[in-house]
């Protein structure tokens, strides 16, 4: 399988090597400054690109009948315009805020935890992320879809990363040098506390991800996440 590479920070060049050792070709590579490029002999292109170039890199794959998978974050006002657009072009499009087998699980725990959790009102949810200090994003994708989750089965409304409303949700953002990403959700009460904790130790768990979608995603159409791929949930 050929693929292109749109944006080739860390996580670009990881996804490189796993790509290459699992026997595919990289029929492009994309900074994330260029937009003069196109995608002959690419089968499949993954974007990890930078917030402000993500959605452009994204609709030029979709308008060249190339299915894209994106982990970019911090575009995500954009992403009901881009699943319009996918549709009307009739092409493939997979976002994840975080391609990791590990931290889908993890949603599923988060997930289930609300739900259990939602009668009862005496505890506070709080949440914690840490990510390297070249993150650019606050919070990260991942700490946004586990908030959001936890809205759908809770009173809270919002979350915030300021001093919270009785109706938000505090995330804590850190921001720490060689941290791939950390996520905690905790449950306070004056009786108990329950956590929930996600600890990535490289980046190579979101990299092979990432690949395995595009090698699940090839020859496919519509617009799909990771519980497509792993078949969960």
């Amino acid at each position: 399988m050929n693929i292109a590479l749109l944006g080739y920070g860390r996580m670009g060049k990881s996804i490189e090597t796993i790509a290459l050792n699992r026997n595919h070709s990289i029929s492009l590579i994309v900074s994330d400054s260029n937009s003069g490029y196109d995608f002959k002999n690419t089968d499949v292109a993954i974007d990890f690109s930078i917030p402000s170039v993500a959605v452009f890199n994204i609709k030029k794959a979709l308008d060249a009948g190339v299915p894209v998978i994106s982990g970019t974050t911090g575009w995500l006002e954009h992403y009901n315009d881009v699943i319009a657009y996918c549709k009307e072009k009739n092409g493939t499009f997979l976002y994840a805020s975080n391609f990791s087998l590990g931290v889908n699980i993890f949603f599923e725990i988060n997930k289930r935890l609300s739900e259990l959790m939602s009668g009862f009102s005496e505890y506070n949810i709080e949440m914690e992320e840490i990510h390297h200090t070249q993150k650019l994003d606050a919070p990260s994708g991942t700490a946004i879809t586990l908030a959001e989750e936890i809205i759908k089965n809770s009173d809270y409304n919002n979350w915030t990363l300021e001093q919270p409303e009785s109706n938000e949700i505090f995330i804590d953002a850190k921001r720490i040098e060689h941290v791939p990403g950390t996520h905690e959700v905790t449950y306070n009460s004056e009786i108990d506390s329950i956590s929930i904790k996600h600890t990535a130790h490289s980046r190579q768990g979101f990299a092979m991800g990432a690949v395995v979608a595009a090698e699940w995603i090839k020859d496919k159409k519509g617009v799909f996440t990771m519980k497509d791929v792993l078949n969960i949930g």
